[in-house]
């Protein structure tokens, strides 16, 4: 069982919302999932809360931010759990830090691990022009816990641009379908989800897509044994 959440809003200046955080503790000894995990995004501020993960600055006062309450939630949990790279369609101008090693550096310096969104990472990489590769070759392997995969939209504007959404409304796209194989091959075969939330398929396409999973597993499994 894992438990995934959306909405404590880890990248938040203003600290966790602690009523939140104890309802989570609740389910967590309820359920005692084998997996916690939350973004790297905010979702509130001054008692606002919005409907969406929304990107942060990669920044040193960002990144402090993001590891204190990283490191408040592990404490009220009581366990380690793992941050997930949220997708974006904008970033700061005074962001100073890479996303990947942002990333890497909240798992170095709170313990904890990390949920490798691979479709995320593509629709990053797309929308901002950097190697999603690299991305996926500058996270320390030690670190990383689980891996998700999901659909993602293209969306074209009248003056030419485009820009990719993670939507999960859809099939994984085979750019993605490559770049998980990739992940596996550095990091091992991680329990991965495949998430698909809107215009959700028939039962029959769900277990297609997980058959696919299974199948770069199993190669990748070989693989490494005859290594």
């Amino acid at each position: 069982l894992s438990l995934h959440g959306v909405g404590l809003s880890l990248g938040s200046a203003d600290g966790l919302d602690e009523r939140h955080l104890n309802r989570l503790r609740g389910l967590v000894e309820r359920f005692a999932p084998g997996l916690v995990s939350e973004h790297v995004a905010w979702s509130a501020s001054s008692g606002t809360h919005y409907a969406d993960l929304l990107p942060l600055p990669y920044t040193e006062e960002a990144l402090t931010a993001v590891c204190r309450n990283v490191e408040m939630m592990q404490d009220r949990l009581g366990r380690r759990i793992l941050v997930e790279n949220a997708s974006s369609c904008l970033r700061y101008r005074h962001s100073t830090i890479p996303e990947w090693e942002f990333i890497a550096a909240i798992a170095e310096r709170t313990g904890c691990g990390i949920l490798c969104d691979v479709n995320n990472v593509f629709v990053s990489a797309c929308n901002h022009g950097f190697d999603a590769r690299r991305y996926l070759r500058s996270l320390p392997r030690e670190h990383i816990g689980e891996i998700h995969l999901a659909g993602h939209r293209l969306q074209k504007f009248d003056d030419g641009r485009s820009i990719r959404i993670d939507d999960h409304g859809s099939r994984v796209s085979r750019e993605v379908w490559a770049l998980y194989a990739e992940a596996l091959a550095l990091f091992g075969c991680l329990p991965t989800l495949i998430e698909w939330d809107t215009e959700v398929p028939a039962l029959g396409v769900l277990l297609e897509e997980a058959a696919q999973a299974q199948t770069l597993m199993n190669t990748e499994f070989a693989r490494a044994r005859a290594a």
